[in-house]
């Protein structure tokens, strides 16, 4: 449906764009980006009381779905990386003085409960937001020559963070995301390149990199058993633990089945991970109920032929609303990037072995292996340690343009 048909659709429906009510069906957008799929929607055609969204949300997406977990009943996709939404608006004046294009608000959408969730920001949906601004006329298009590429500077709600995503355009200067550009792990064949920058990203959440001012600190589970853990706030604040210290709680056998999804080994895993996450959580000074902010990662050393080959510098097995994904969390990715970059932290220990084993390495990016294959990051650092910029390359698809019922 290109955007004039668009527009007469919402005109026949009467009060289509009324930010008094939101109308059912709602206009939205699908689209992917990165490793995660969701439903974007614009801000003027979303209820001007912000506590009539949740109820819309949770019934775009098929939420709650106590009994199943499917999310049959809505766009959902039964797991976490499906189960996202995007709200996308024009900026503000005071944004605009400072350059930025577009704001936005991440919502992470509770599956078998109603949690709704902006407590955090989500790394591969934040690909698209320029590529969906411009679509939407929120950023008006400019006339391109072939090949030339655009950058759209972002505000996130979220984290109060600003982030540039550039992306190639077509003459119409709108989004040209199916050239053979590039490929990402957990994505099948290539398209275009999408660069992301996010611009200061240290205390996102937290207002500093490293919230207890430490590089480890030592959580306390219970009376015997402390945890060394790196808290760093970056994108996403993240618990960083690593799999040795999992494999002196629970037996090594136990947390390999836990990658591998054995019933036995989650059931006896995910409590403990949960209860570093939320020792963590407290520590960060954020709140330890909120299963979105701060995630949790289990970090290891590179082994074998294979990650010698590849370059490998640090392997990760992250979670997402208690649940082991499949690949990174982007946001969680970029964070390691920069704990990467952070002397003394348990993923700068590890990068700097791993590279001394290879006797190589890239200073400026962090090359990952994660589930769902490899990732490379980028973390710009001043001479001071401030983080200047994080970078990484995404790419994304428009999915569906039309309406969806709620």
């Amino acid at each position: 449906m290109n955007r004039s048909a668009f527009i007469r659709l919402g005109h026949r429906s009467g009060s289509l764009f009324s930010t008094t009510a939101a109308q059912n069906p709602l206009p939205a957008t699908f689209l992917r980006g990165g490793t995660s799929k969701g439903i974007f929607v614009n801000k003027a055609q979303l209820p001007s009381d912000q506590t009539q969204w949740n109820s819309i949300f949770q019934g775009i997406m098929g939420s709650p779905d106590p009994d199943y977990g499917r999310q049959l009943d809505g766009m959902g996709g039964g797991i976490s990386s499906l189960s996202k939404i995007c709200v996308v608006g024009a900026p503000t004046p005071e944004q605009q003085a400072k350059g930025i294009q577009v704001e936005y608000t991440f919502v992470q959408v509770g599956i078998r409960d109603t949690s709704i969730d902006i407590s955090g920001n989500c790394g591969n949906l934040s690909a698209m937001i320029g590529a969906y601004a411009l679509d939407e006329g929120l950023v008006t298009p400019q006339s391109a020559d072939r090949g030339s590429r655009r950058t759209i500077r972002s505000f996130n709600t979220n984290t109060n963070k600003i982030i540039d995503t550039t992306f190639p355009v077509c003459a119409r200067g709108l989004p040209a995301l199916r050239l053979p550009e590039t490929t990402m792990a957990g994505v099948s064949g290539k398209a275009s390149q999408i660069i992301m920058e996010f611009i200061n990203p240290a205390g996102a959440r937290t207002g500093k990199l490293l919230p207890t001012g430490n590089a480890v600190d030592q959580l306390l589970l219970d009376a015997n058993r402390r945890v060394p853990a790196s808290l760093v706030d970056a994108t996403n604040p993240t618990v960083f633990i690593t799999q040795d210290s999992l494999e002196y709680l629970l037996d090594p056998s136990t947390v390999q089945g836990y990658y591998t999804s054995e019933p036995q080994a989650v059931k006896l895993v995910s409590p403990v991970l949960e209860s570093i996450r939320q020792a963590g959580a407290v520590e960060m000074g954020l709140d330890p109920q909120a299963q979105a902010q701060p995630k949790i990662a289990i970090l290891s050393s590179p082994e074998g032929v294979t990650d010698e080959k590849n370059g490998v510098d640090v392997v990760v097995h992250a979670l997402s609303m208690g649940a082991l994904h499949k690949a990174v969390p982007m946001t969680v990715g970029l964070c390691l990037g920069v704990a990467a970059m952070t002397p003394s932290t348990l993923a700068w220990e590890i990068v700097r072995q791993s590279r001394e084993k290879r006797q190589q390495g890239d200073r400026n990016m962090v090359r990952i292996r994660h589930p769902g294959g490899l990732v490379d990051v980028g973390a710009e650092v001043g001479e001071n340690g401030d983080v200047k910029s994080a970078k990484v390359v995404r790419t994304g698809k428009f999915l569906m343009k039309g309406v969806a019922w709620w």
